[in-house]
């Protein structure tokens, strides 16, 4: 057996990687463009119901891509209480978070906020896990830090409830790092299994909520979704 049989071609060890940073890149992209677009489907609609929506939207493209039993990896009761974490910060803190946020600060501050999530998810991964950051993660990281101290405090010239809006978005990247470093262990699942596990419990947190409040612009909020 020759040693390419066993190492495999130069460079197919960087494939997974690197298609891996262009799903990455095409999510952040996306995400990019739903925030504006959530920010106008938002107004006049509580934080609570505006979170429910976007989260309905996800858990059912989850359900219709579901594959058979089989197919997937079977959780166990141990990984109920992560879960659930999980749902909580990811699916309720952090959407929650980010609607209420968006209705009292402008779009463009908190997209420029969101890049926070990426800070938070390294840092908890450096000291839960204990990976490894270098001198060029730490640098990015430096920048990213000193971006959000300068949105906070050109935010306080606005007024106190756009700094609290760019807060709340802080809040919102925070739960989503919470909820990055819970989801690795998680890892070996199947990534459309974990989202409909706490993206159902997302979309059923605002229908307590949703009577009695303005029906959102559907022109705006699906593309959202």
């Amino acid at each position: 057996m020759t040693d390419r049989a066993v190492h495999g071609t130069p460079g197919s060890a960087r494939w997974p990687a690197l298609r891996g940073a262009l799903f990455a890149l095409l999510a952040a992209t996306l995400f990019g463009v739903s925030t504006p677009l959530l920010q106008r489907a938002g107004e006049g609609v509580g934080a609570l119901t505006t979170a429910a929506l976007l989260y309905a939207g996800a858990a059912a493209v989850g359900v219709l891509s579901r594959r058979p039993a089989h197919r997937e990896a079977r959780m166990v009761r141990a990984d109920l209480p992560r879960l659930l974490a999980m749902a909580v910060f990811g699916a309720a803190i952090g959407p929650v978070a980010l609607a209420w946020g968006l209705q009292r600060t402008s779009g463009t501050s908190a997209s420029l906020m969101l890049t926070l999530e990426a800070l938070f998810t390294a840092v908890l991964a450096w000291r839960l896990y204990h990976e490894t950051m270098d001198r060029r993660v730490r640098t990015a990281m430096a920048l990213l830090l000193a971006g959000a101290i300068v949105l906070v405090l050109d935010q306080q010239r606005g007024g106190g409830m756009q700094l609290w809006g760019l807060l709340a978005v802080a809040v919102a990247t925070a739960a989503w790092g919470v909820d990055n470093t819970l989801s690795r262990a998680l890892a070996g699942y199947r990534p459309k299994k974990k989202p409909r596990k706490s993206l159902t419990c997302g979309a059923s947190e605002g229908s307590g909520g949703a009577s009695g409040i303005r029906t959102p612009d559907l022109r705006i909020m699906i593309p959202s979704l």
